[in-house]
């Protein structure tokens, strides 16, 4: 377990076993201590694939984009994601869970279309009742981080053990279609399509399930992406320096920023971003990647 640490805030990121690196990306514990004078830290959360958050006695409140912050439920699943999340912290410890598109269709009994940018109350969704004994367990945990993963990981073994199988066909194509978009080579629906050997309807059909979005859509994001987390890994990296070679132009670049954080690129680089400061630099010494959604399916050991 490696942790960075923020002015606010310490990020523990921890590598899933291997036998669960299909279906998950990483746990994580988020220790949260507000500066003097201060009741939460605020920050903005990039689009990612689905998050199991167990906040505890933590408050926090959350919001997609620019609309109204809601107190979140302690125990919140957040659907894949193509909008940023504002998110407010107060002080306190909790863990959180990756789930890769594979590890949502094989835990998770609904598509993820179903639950794509929403932010659940896990406790009152019968989907998530599987869950409800690991939320009890870490509430009445001791603190311990080493405990408290190895919890979470004995709890994610025994529901996948338990959970009903999916066709091999559709597993391996799952796994096929978070690879292809992992893939910067991969620059459209027809290059997605041609990857994996199936009709464009196919395909969007199982981008739906599984992802949440439109292959379209995800090619736009996984863009993005790329090239946010150059500049989260090097914040004196101009935004025209990191442009993903996908880009026509940097206006292209900016209207994609704007889809997917809801401002420009320019008021983003303004804003304080505790959270994903200390995030993304414990993230790539974990795991090798800054950001959730640019984890290659099936997780190569960290570096």
């Amino acid at each position: 377990m490696r942790n960075r640490a923020g002015p606010a805030i310490k990020v523990h990121f921890v590598a899933p076993p291997p036998p669960l690196r299909p279906y998950v990306t990483a746990l994580y514990r988020t220790e949260v201590t507000c500066p003097p004078g201060a009741a939460w830290v605020e920050d903005w959360l990039h689009p990612e694939w689905a998050n199991l958050r167990f906040l505890g006695a933590a408050h926090a409140e959350a919001g997609f984009g620019t609309g109204v912050l809601e107190p979140s439920p302690a125990f919140a699943v957040t659907g894949p994601t193509s909008r940023a999340i504002r998110v407010r912290l107060g002080p306190g410890q909790n863990w959180g869970i990756g789930l890769l598109p594979l590890g949502w269709a094989r835990l998770i009994g609904a598509p993820a279309d179903a639950y794509a940018d929403r932010i659940v109350d896990a406790k009152a969704d019968p989907v998530f009742a599987p869950w409800l004994p690991l939320a009890a367990a870490l509430a009445a945990s001791d603190g311990e981080p080493e405990r408290e993963a190895a919890l979470i990981s004995a709890h994610l073994a025994r529901l996948l053990a338990e959970a009903a199988p999916i066709d091999p066909a559709q597993e391996t194509a799952i796994g096929a279609l978070n690879a292809a978009l992992v893939d910067p080579e991969v620059a459209s629906v027809a290059d997605l399509a041609l990857r994996l050997g199936m009709t464009v309807r196919s395909l969007e059909r199982l981008s739906y399930r599984a992802f949440g979005f439109a292959p379209k859509l995800l090619i736009r994001r996984q863009r993005f992406l790329r090239s946010l987390a150059r500049v989260m890994l090097d914040p004196a990296l101009t935004w025209l320096g990191a442009l993903d070679s996908r880009y026509h132009d940097q206006p292209h670049f900016v209207r994609d920023f704007r889809r997917f954080m809801g401002m420009s690129p320019s008021a983003y680089a303004r804003a304080d971003k505790p959270l994903l400061r200390a995030a993304a630099q414990a993230r790539v010494a974990a795991l090798g990647e800054a950001v959730q959604a640019l984890h290659a399916p099936g997780g190569a050991e960290p570096g």
